[in-house]
């Protein structure tokens, strides 16, 4: 899922690249079909950018990745144009921005679990994904075991921290991080040892031979996109039937391969 870095430089680019307009009160405008909508004729979707491969800002100055492409052609297939918000992680997995009306969708990478449903209604799955150690690759590490007396670095918020919480040994220290790029600087600046995050991410990590993936976790894993709670029902069923719409007819495959064909 190619090279990654969540930097300052990209996070400034991702701003300047923000195409979003003045919110409308909150769901105040709605589709032909009548959905309730932040912004009149756009679909405006909230994400965590950069987190590449599923959402950065492309040479063109574009938002791009798996989540911004399948969202773009969700948002052509309701006659909507894409908007796009940059907004924390923890705001985005708590579902607070959806709360307060900043958005109609989150395409973040967001895996569903029990816990966020209980805030936020989910589209069907439509990316499985595994964890993963990212180590340097002079590291002996091959497992989650070799971490004992390690440092093990995870985004704050995510699933990756509560599996490195939940089975990494007891005297492993597990250091959070509020972004990917913190994540990955602290991993590069050798203040911690191993990185513990989704697979996709981590291999765009790797930096040439500099660091390996020592060792996949199936987790059983699936990202949805979500939406309000309340009151989205209608959105949540026009976006499963986008989603449909584009395994049907090739589109999806079609953006998988763009980014995780290898």
């Amino acid at each position: 899922m190619l090279h990654k870095a969540r930097t300052a430089l990209a996070a400034i680019l991702a701003l300047g690249a923000l195409t979003t307009t003045a919110c409308s009160g909150g769901g105040t405008a709605q589709t032909a079909s009548g959905i309730p909508l932040v912004n009149e004729g756009s679909l405006t979707v909230c994400s965590n950018v950069p987190f590449e491969p599923f959402e950065y800002v492309g040479d063109d100055g574009e938002y791009t990745g798996f989540d911004m492409d399948l969202s773009r052609e969700i948002a052509a297939g309701m006659g909507l144009e894409l908007e796009v918000q940059n907004a924390s992680f923890d705001g985005l997995q708590s579902g607070t921005v959806l709360a307060a009306n900043q958005c109609d969708m989150i395409a973040a990478a967001v895996t569903i679990t029990p816990e966020r449903e209980k805030n936020m209604a989910f589209s069907d799955p439509y990316y499985d994904s595994l964890q993963s150690l990212l180590v340097p690759a002079d590291s002996a590490a091959k497992s989650l075991e070799d971490m004992a007396g390690k440092k093990i670095g995870i985004q704050q918020g995510t699933t990756g921290e509560t599996y490195a919480r939940d089975n990494a040994p007891a005297d492993a220290e597990v250091i959070a991080y509020q972004t990917d790029a913190e994540l990955f600087q602290a991993l590069q600046a050798g203040n911690i040892d191993a990185v513990l995050q989704d697979l996709p991410v981590n291999l765009a990590h790797t930096d040439g031979d500099a660091f390996t993936i020592a060792a996949k976790y199936a987790t059983g894993e699936s990202y949805g996109l979500a939406m309000r709670k309340a009151g989205s029902e209608d959105l949540v069923k026009e976006v499963n039937s986008q989603l449909s719409t584009m395994r049907e007819n090739g589109k999806y495959t079609e953006i998988y391969d763009k980014y995780f064909a290898e």
